[in-house]
C-alpha cells in the first residue's frame, strides 16, 4: 500500500517512517506540502496517487494557541478539511491523528470513544473541529486520539524533563494532571495494524495505564539513571496560558485487538532509544 504521510518532519511522522515497514511511505514535511492549501493537497494526490493518507501534521503549541487561534485552526481544522475532501473525491481512506484534549478531564475515569467531548482550550477545540471535518467529508476515515505523545526526537515533555534534569538541581512537576503517556513508536506500530483492517471510525490508541505528570517524570528520570530530585506541585503553582484538563486518560471500547503496551514500557523504550541501559 502506498501511504502519503503528511507532517513527516514531526515527532509522530518520524516514528512512522522508522516503524512502518510493510508499506511504501510517501513522506511530506510542512515545507514540502502545506496541508491547509487545497490546491497543494490536490496536486500532491494527483502526483503521488497514494492508496491512503496518514495525517500526522498538527499545531501542538497548546499555550501559544490561546494567543494565535487562527494559526491553530488553520492546521488543526482547515487542513484536515482539505485532506478529507480531497481523499474522498479519490475514494481513498484517511487517518487523522487527534488528541485527548478534546475532553475536559472531569469524568473521573478513562475516556472511551463514545464519551462526550468538551475541550477547555483553543488547541483542544481546534483539534475537535478537525475531527468533525474529517467525519463529515470522508466516510472512510480513522480518527485516532492519542495522549501525551513523546519520543526520542522533536519537542516533547520527556525530552524537556531530561534536558531540565541536566541543568537544574531540582525539578518541580505538577502532580494533579493525569493522563496516558504514549510513546510515539508504539503508536506508529499500532497505526500500521489499524490501517491493515477496515474498522473505520474513531479510535483511542494510547499506552496503557494512567500516570500524573509527576509520576511520568519520576519514571523517566529513573529509567535515565538521573539523580535529580523531583518535587510534586499543584497546577496552581505552575500557571499556564491554556487551561489543562485534570484527567484525560484514554481507554478503548473498540474490539480491534490493537493495544499499546503499558506506559512504563514506553518509558523504558524511550531510555533505550537514547542509549541508556535499563
Amino acid at each position: 500500500m502506498r501511504i502519503l504521510l503528511t507532517g513527516a518532519g514531526g515527532q509522530l511522522g518520524l516514528a512512522v517512517q522508522r516503524i512502518v515497514t510493510r508499506h511504501a511511505l510517501l513522506p511530506r514535511t510542512h515545507a514540502q506540502l502545506d496541508v491547509a492549501e487545497p490546491a497543494a493537497v490536490e496536486a500532491a494526490l494527483a502526483e503521488l496517487r497514494p492508496d491512503l493518507l496518514l495525517n500526522a501534521a498538527a499545531y501542538t503549541a497548546v499555550d501559544a494557541a490561546e494567543d494565535e487561534p487562527e494559526a491553530a485552526y488553520r492546521v488543526n481544522q482547515h487542513a484536515p478539511r482539505a485532506l478529507a475532501e480531497a481523499t474522498a473525491r479519490r475514494g481513498i481512506p484517511i487517518v487523522h491523528v487527534s488528541t485527548d484534549y478534546v475532553f475536559d478531564g472531569e469524568k473521573g475515569a478513562p475516556y472511551v470513544e463514545s464519551d462526550a467531548t468538551h475541550p477547555l482550550s483553543v488547541y483542544g477545540a481546534s483539534k475537535l473541529a478537525g475531527e468533525e471535518e474529517v467525519r463529515r467529508a470522508n466516510p472512510r476515515h480513522w480518527i485516532v486520539r492519542t495522549a501525551w505523545l513523546y519520543g526520542p526526537v522533536g519537542r516533547n515533555f520527556a525530552l524537556s524533563v531530561r534536558a531540565a534534569a541536566l541543568r537544574e538541581p531540582r525539578l518541580r512537576v505538577v502532580d494533579d494532571q493525569r493522563g496516558s503517556p504514549s510513546y510515539a513508536p508504539h503508536l506508529a506500530a499500532a497505526l500500521e495494524r489499524l490501517i491493515e483492517g477496515d474498522a473505520f471510525g474513531t479510535h483511542h490508541l494510547a499506552n496503557g495505564g494512567v500516570a500524573s505528570r509527576f509520576e511520568f517524570a519520576a519514571a523517566l528520570l529513573a529509567a535515565l539513571g538521573s539523580p535529580t530530585p523531583l518535587e510534586p506541585i499543584p497546577s496552581s503553582a505552575w500557571p499556564t496560558r491554556a487551561r489543562r484538563p485534570p484527567n484525560t486518560a484514554l481507554a478503548s471500547e473498540r474490539h480491534t485487538g490493537i493495544a499499546l503496551p503499558d506506559w512504563r514500557a514506553g518509558v523504558h523504550a524511550f531510555a533505550a532509544a537514547l542509549g541508556v541501559g535499563v
